[in-house]
């Protein structure tokens, strides 16, 4: 138990408990943080961290300070940081060929859609830069396929509570006001119903339906999943109404659920017509992907869709390379996650203030009786990289490699800053 596998770069630091400080003075990481706010768009709400490098499971900061790594980018860094195959790639690559444009062939672009053909069941591939750009991409297919059947079939299904990017396209079908309110009108002809509630989607799903959106794990909106009944559902009622059925994998995909993707937990099978993904897939490298079948694939035409950078070469041979070592991590994470979610539940025993414990494979969460943003800071300063989605959900989202000894550090740390928390009177 809790072995570490031969895919998992091995963390070679001296140090067991944490880093001493590299003498970097305290006044050139405030440089850094004041640059930025001078001359940086003030968008993000930063932490007071600069990260310098990372190794394994760890990231290091300016100063010195170690962290377990638990957020790994939002979901990007899957092997951790600095896996030796991954390193090798970018390297060699580097070398070579970074960047060709769609003008041409290239050695990796093939291999990859066939790959992730193979591993989706879905047949046809468009090559993007990121989860929000695919999901543009999809509700293009959407509508076009829609329009060659009746003008009046614009319409996209989507859930409440979901989230699909910060674009136009994507925020119209991304169930949250909170980021849409700013920037209306949006896009006409979303419709949002319920998760899991499958009278609410019959009466919603119609002849002017084009699309359904289906976040299948969502994360943003606190480790929500689809459950088995709705997603069949959904597959039914695309079928009755020839629309497409969209799965967004960007957060849930390519191996963090233990599957390839998060629709592969479902049985019976459901197949979706097109599905997005992104995060993992490059280990940090931007690269999203539209996977569709035959039908879906067939409402883009020459000239009707484009990306420059989408599957550049560096981009798609470090995908590949991830893929190989995916194949072998699959059980791995399988495992682990099942041991976190375990310590996880054992951990909420002892906390009232401690609601849920759900989600699968490395995509999990906690949710609390009050905001998690202060616990997160709290357990920055022990050595702990988590976030809080939706106000109250403690949200991980591990590198795949990492061992239960890992893990039994990450909850160690969590139920010290638990103990020391002060929920708000009620």
């Amino acid at each position: 138990m809790g072995r570490m596998i031969s895919t998992v770069a091995q963390d070679t630091d001296a140090q067991a408990t944490g880093a001493q400080p590299t003498g970097t003075p305290a006044t050139e990481t405030q440089h850094v943080m004041e640059l930025e706010k001078a001359y940086l768009l003030q968008n993000y709400a930063r932490y007071p961290v600069v990260l310098h490098r990372g190794k394994g499971c760890y990231v290091y900061d300016t100063d010195g300070n170690r962290y377990l790594d638990l957020i790994t980018g939002i979901g990007v860094n899957a092997l951790g940081h600095s896996h030796p195959r991954i390193v090798k790639v970018i390297r060699d690559q580097a070398g070579l060929l970074l960047h060709s444009s769609n003008l041409y062939y290239h050695e990796y672009q093939g291999r990859l859609a066939e790959r992730l053909a193979k591993m989706s069941g879905l047949a046809r591939t468009f090559f993007c830069n990121s989860g929000t750009e695919g999901i543009e991409g999809a509700m293009k297919m959407m509508r076009a396929h829609g329009r060659r059947i009746s003008e009046e079939k614009h319409e996209i299904v989507a859930l409440d509570n979901s989230f699909h990017g910060r674009t136009f396209g994507a925020l119209s079908i991304t169930g949250q006001p909170k980021y849409q309110h700013d920037f209306e009108p949006l896009l006409p002809g979303a419709r949002f119903v319920p998760m899991n509630d499958i009278t609410a989607l019959e009466q919603m799903v119609g002849e002017r339906t084009a699309g359904i959106v289906i976040e299948w794990i969502q994360g943003e909106g606190g480790i929500n999943l689809v459950s088995s009944e709705f997603a069949h559902r959904t597959r039914e009622l695309a079928d009755r109404y020839n629309a497409l059925l969209l799965f967004d994998e960007t957060q849930c995909g390519v191996g963090r659920t233990g599957r390839y993707f998060g629709y592969q937990l479902i049985e019976p099978a459901v197949l979706p017509d097109v599905m997005v993904t992104a995060k993992p897939l490059a280990c940090g490298i931007p690269l999203g992907c539209i996977v569709a079948n035959e039908r879906a694939a067939a409402s883009i035409a020459l000239g009707m869709h484009g990306s420059t950078f989408g599957g550049n070469v560096l981009a798609c041979r470090v995908a590949l390379e991830f893929a190989d070592i995916l194949d072998e991590l699959l059980p791995h994470i399988t495992q682990v996650g099942a041991y976190f979610r375990m310590k996880l539940e054992e951990m909420a025993k002892h906390f009232h203030f401690i609601r849920d414990v759900r989600g699968v494979g490395l995509m999990l969460g906690v949710e609390l009786a009050f905001s998690g943003k202060q616990i997160v800071l709290d357990a920055m300063k022990k050595g702990l990289l988590i976030n809080a989605t939706h106000d109250t959900v403690l949200r991980f989202l591990p590198p795949y490699v990492i061992t239960e000894e890992l893990v039994d550090r990450a909850v160690a740390i969590l139920r010290k800053v638990l103990r020391n928390a002060k929920p708000p009177q009620a």
